[in-house]
């Protein structure tokens, strides 16, 4: 190991907070002022440890008998040997020493979006998560219009984006280097208007075309829909990982529909969300022919005797 040594203080989750270059051994560490590495920890001793290289040219680090000692692995140690990876906790301090030559990893291949960072995609996000609260306010106002309703509404939705996307923004502070805020607000925008827009988009065209499925499992794709709101979201903390976050997501994805098919099906006796396609649109939309009477009454007959037969073989 050859000198100069790196005296790196960490955080929790790894990531270096200060550096000091120390150009001979021994280094002694400490809160006096006399140390060559001061550290600034009040559960640290005076004079806490000194590092030093052993007759054979290891390096060691050296409890001065302190009260709270140095720990590694969860173990108190009088004596340690350091290599580049040791990481070793005096007081509250986790520091690691690393010497000159200690070898790096390539440069990781650069895969951020850096136009989609920042500012501007932050104000998008919370722009199109207040556009679909208030277009959720208007689809499903019965009521006389009274602008209070229409003013909480997007703050309301604006509220909702700003308090996820900063749950994410912290956990990416904490498990990454950055907060990335702008782009967990464009992602939670992004998301509740593909949410929203598939909802409406699909009641309109099953209306106008007798596409009963597009709403009656349009809860799979609300799941889906969701599970890759997540996957960006982990994707933007750890986007080393995206295969394994793609593979987890989809995964929970099917898992959650296949527990949504059982409760339908426990529930109501069968595997769809409703019986019947429940959405009225003006008779204008209709693009497909209109069934006749004797059709309908043909239909009615089948499902009469389907319900028939069920309620034959129900005990009494």
């Amino acid at each position: 190991m050859k000198g100069p040594w790196t005296v790196e203080i960490l955080a929790r989750n790894g990531e270096v907070l200060h550096r000091h270059r120390a150009h001979s051994l021994p280094i002694r560490v400490g809160r006096a002022y006399d140390n060559d590495f001061i550290l600034d920890d009040e559960y640290a001793a005076a004079h806490h440890a000194v590092i030093e290289a052993d007759p054979d040219g290891a390096l060691l680090m050296r409890d001065l008998g302190t009260r709270n000692g140095l720990n590694h692995g969860r173990k108190r140690v009088q004596q340690l040997e350091l290599g580049g990876d040791t990481v070793v906790r005096m007081g509250h301090t986790s520091l690691r020493v690393r010497p000159a030559d200690f070898p790096v990893p390539a440069e990781l291949r650069d895969r951020t979006m850096h136009g989609w960072e920042g500012l501007l995609p932050g104000l998008v996000g919370v722009l199109l998560a207040g556009l679909v609260a208030l277009l959720l306010t208007w689809l499903f106002d019965a009521q006389p219009f009274e602008l209070l309703n229409y003013v909480l509404a997007p703050a309301a939705g604006i509220g909702a984006a700003l308090l996820w996307s900063s749950l994410w923004a912290f956990m990416n502070r904490l498990f990454g280097r950055y907060t990335r805020l702008g782009r967990h607000l464009f992602i939670f925008g992004c998301g509740m208007t593909a949410l929203v827009g598939f909802r409406l988009l699909a009641a309109v065209v099953a209306y106008a075309y007798s596409l009963e499925w597009l709403t009656r499992y349009g809860s799979h794709v609300a799941v889906a829909t969701i599970a890759g709101i997540i996957y960006f979201h982990l994707a933007t903390i750890k986007p080393s990982l995206r295969r394994r976050l793609r593979a987890a997501c989809a995964a929970v994805a099917v898992l959650a529909s296949s527990l949504v098919l059982i409760v339908n099906q426990q529930r109501q006796g069968f595997v769809a969300d409703e019986l019947y396609m429940a959405v009225l649109l003006p008779p204008e939309l209709r693009a497909s022919p209109d069934a006749t009477v004797a059709e309908y009454m043909t239909e009615v007959e089948a499902m009469r005797a389907e319900l028939e037969a069920e309620r034959a073989r129900q005990p009494d």
